[in-house]
């Protein structure tokens, strides 16, 4: 049907994010494909090392998987997406192929093993979620294309995670969001993965941050030097969520929670993990 219907169709999956574009007439397309009678497009399977997640996977499905616990930070995020009715109807594809810079999917999955399967006329193709996401609301996903599957490996023992958002209340976007994923050995972080979230057009590596932490006991001095990499590693705009300052200073302090949590994670501690609210 995209195919056949050319550049003016869009697809519609939870359609949390292009029904309030088309309200706000943002977005008008001629006519919309509706995913949502595809029969099999949701599903969570867990096959050998990682888990597949189909397109049409709801976040709520994904907050109550029991089997979702052996990587904690995916819980994070799916149960700390807007409120209820947004959880019950978007879907993990349709959060990712919208590229929203203050989306939470991909900042959570730049810190994990993770592909996305491209489907289209021509056939299938498998892209690593940091190469899937190329700017602003833009993908790899070409005018045929759609999301049909998401894989994320199964971190390694001594693993832990956590995802955080600062938010004014539920169902707005973060001000400011961090995603932490750290493997360790004893005290020492044998190796880091840091995302930052609604900072930048995409979400935003914070490699110096992750190069501080990694091979180093995490005291009080190493994160700190993590936490004033995160705040240089930032580019955001000031906005009605907050000043570019703000922002940075905010994104730190969200990143510094997280490896806390992450630490006493990869220790096989359960923490319980909500976002902050202002």
């Amino acid at each position: 049907m995209l195919a056949q219907l050319g550049d003016d169709a869009k697809l519609l999956a939870g359609g949390q994010s292009l029904i309030p574009l088309m309200k706000l007439r943002f977005a008008n397309p001629t006519h919309l494909v509706d995913l949502n009678f595809i029969f099999g497009a949701s599903y969570i399977k867990e096959d050998k090392d990682a888990f597949r997640f189909g397109a049409m996977t709801r976040h709520a499905e994904i907050e109550s998987s029991a089997a979702i616990g052996k990587i904690p930070i995916l819980h994070d995020c799916a149960a700390g997406i807007a409120d209820v009715q947004v959880r019950n109807r978007g879907t993990i594809g349709g959060s990712l192929a919208e590229a929203d810079p203050s989306g939470d999917w991909a900042t959570v999955l730049f810190t994990l093993s993770a592909e996305v399967r491209c489907l289209g006329t021509s056939g299938e193709r498998t892209v690593s979620v940091s190469d899937f996401i190329k700017d602003a609301y833009t993908t790899v996903l070409a005018n045929d294309e759609l999301v049909s599957e998401v894989a994320v490996k199964i971190p390694p023992k001594g693993s832990g995670g956590a995802y955080l958002a600062f938010k004014r209340s539920a169902p707005v976007y973060p001000t400011a969001s961090a995603a932490v994923q750290l493997r360790m050995e004893g005290d020492i972080c044998q190796d880091a993965a840091i995302a930052l979230g609604c900072v930048g057009l995409t979400p935003i590596r914070a490699k110096d941050a992750e190069a501080a932490v990694r091979g180093q006991a995490l005291t009080e001095k190493t994160m700190a030097h993590a936490i004033e990499a995160v705040r240089a590693a930032a580019d955001p705009q000031s906005d009605m969520r907050g000043s570019a300052n703000y922002k940075r200073v905010v994104v730190g302090a969200l990143v510094k929670r997280a490896m806390e949590i992450a630490v006493r994670r990869a220790r096989g501690e359960q923490v319980e993990v909500g976002h902050v609210y202002a």
